[in-house]
């Protein structure tokens, strides 16, 4: 096992040295404090690195490639654009259709309110049954109402 300090074992391992102290604080390699306060990593001299610069250039390659592809085939770019922009159009008539039948639905109920009639008989006041002292009658008119509680406790 080799001693390494956080930056060589970063290096080897192809990683950052943040990428690295996050292992550390999360256990998953092996390391080792000492008095001062350095913190040193263990690894084996047949351990393979994560992430070689080899690797990671070719997975950069890999995303440049892609977007070549995409760019290279300006046919295939704006038909698909084209495919999207009548999708929206399809939708923005779709709302406007609905808006259509919701005004048509308000303007015959507006139509309908007038032709509502008010009652013509008065509201006749519900009577209690349940035996209490002139429950639902009404003053005659010109006597001054009294309120509920006054009526209640007779005060």
């Amino acid at each position: 096992m080799d001693k390494l300090t956080i930056p060589e074992a970063a290096a080897r391992l192809g990683l950052s040295d943040n990428a690295l102290r996050k292992r550390v604080h999360r256990g998953t390699i092996e390391h080792e404090k000492d008095g001062e306060g350095r913190v040193y990593v263990y690894l084996s001299p047949d351990m393979p690195p994560t992430m070689t610069d080899q690797a990671a250039d070719q997975a950069t390659d890999q995303a440049a490639d892609q977007a070549t592809d995409q760019v290279a085939d300006p046919a295939r770019l704006i038909a698909r654009l084209e495919d999207e922009v009548e999708y929206l159009r399809r939708e923005a008539e779709d709302w406007k259709e609905e808006a259509r039948r919701k005004d048509t639905i308000i303007m015959t109920m507006a139509q309908l309110i007038p032709e509502l009639e008010p009652a013509s008989e008065p509201r006749e006041v519900p009577v209690s049954t349940s035996g209490g002292r002139d429950e639902g009658v009404l003053p005659p008119e010109g006597e001054k109402r009294v309120s509920w509680w006054r009526w209640l406790f007779g005060t």
